[in-house]
């Protein structure tokens, strides 16, 4: 008799344990989810959540101060600079063959400045070792200044040590495409507000 009861139980025991395990393993994965998330959440101990943003304000402070006043305006207006190619048989300057856009965190992206053919797109990447809180980026602003100092000093060494890829590898082709219109109209409107209104004709006293 007592046996049987014994089997019995043992046997409500298993029943109610199966019946009961797939609810409890959904609950103990709520919690495991709820708690991982909490802890992406909150931040570590001394964080301070205005830093980046206080960084990003520095950082652009700094690129306005190194870069001349167009190009400081084209960043603040359209998010990216451009630089002449000094390799080319024209040389640095308006005239020369080619150009850079320079964009943060995205590769160098060189094209024909004639007629805007995309040619190559050159990986380079320069790291916040800053401390305690340095990460693999850059603000956006000092990434650019980095890349923008790079180029301007030495760029056939960037060019030499960068990745090299055909265009659309990292970067739209078409956005780039965008981007070049952006930028002719932008500098067409800049000369027209450089120049001042148009002076028609005096009418005769």
């Amino acid at each position: 008799m007592g046996l049987a009861l014994g089997t019995a139980a043992v046997v409500l025991v298993v029943l109610l344990w199966e019946l009961a395990r797939p609810t409890l393993k959904r609950t103990l994965a709520r919690i495991r989810l709820l708690w991982w998330a909490h802890r992406r959440a909150s931040p570590p101990a001394g964080y301070d959540p205005g830093r980046e943003r206080r960084a990003e304000q520095r950082a652009r402070s700094l690129l306005r101060s190194c870069v001349n006043e167009h190009d400081w305006a084209m960043y603040r207006d359209l998010g990216f600079l451009r630089v002449w190619g000094g390799l080319g048989d024209h040389g640095r300057g308006e005239d020369a063959s080619y150009a850079y856009l320079i964009y943060p965190h995205k590769p160098l992206v060189a094209y024909v400045s004639e007629s805007g053919e995309l040619l190559n797109e050159y990986c380079v990447a320069f790291p916040d070792q800053s401390k305690p809180y340095g990460s693999s980026r850059l603000p956006d602003s000092d990434d650019v200044l980095a890349k923008w100092m790079a180029l301007t000093a030495d760029e056939r060494r960037l060019v030499g040590e960068a990745n090299m890829h055909l265009p659309g590898r990292q970067v739209d082709p078409d956005r780039v495409r965008r981007d070049l219109a952006r930028l002719e109209c932008w500098e067409q409107e800049r000369l027209r507000q450089l120049a001042g209104p148009r002076r028609d004709s005096v009418p005769a006293a």
